[in-house]
């Protein structure tokens, strides 16, 4: 037996990584691990560089603290409520449910990598997709 015939042949058909629904996990997996982030180290704060011009006119690249709004609530039971979103439109899990009562703030992490790690397999595309198009027009051409 040689060894080509025991190898598996398929067709080249790469998956184009590029298109929309992909660029829209990989973005609200970046923004979740924010989040991850933010609730392991409380005063993490990530960064971002921006060009400001000085009193001569020079043009100077400088390192800034981004804002990031944290997307859980704690009561005052201390029950966690958390709340995933797409841009700034929260995303719907269940029909009229876009919130997760968690039982304490330990769990935050946990269920923020485990909703990560179903954006990544795609089990929120069709979602992710209604709150991607929500406020665009559709131009009449």
């Amino acid at each position: 037996m040689s060894v080509i015939a025991s190898l598996k042949l398929i067709e080249f058909k790469p998956q184009n990584a590029s298109s929309a629904i992909f660029v829209h996990r990989r973005k609200l997996a970046d923004k979740i691990a924010q989040q991850i982030n933010l609730a392991s180290d409380l005063v993490y704060t990530p960064t971002k560089i921006v060009t400001v011009t000085a009193e001569n006119g020079t043009a100077q690249r400088r390192e800034v603290a981004k804002r990031i709004k944290r997307w859980w609530v704690t009561n005052a039971d201390g029950s966690v409520q958390l709340t995933v979103r797409y841009g700034s439109k929260p995303i719907e899990f269940a029909k009229g449910k876009n919130t997760i009562e968690l039982a304490s703030g330990s769990e935050i992490s946990s269920t923020l990598t485990a909703i990560s790690d179903a954006v990544m397999n795609g089990e929120l595309d069709a979602a992710i997709a209604a709150c991607a198009s929500f406020g665009r027009r559709i131009m009449k051409g």
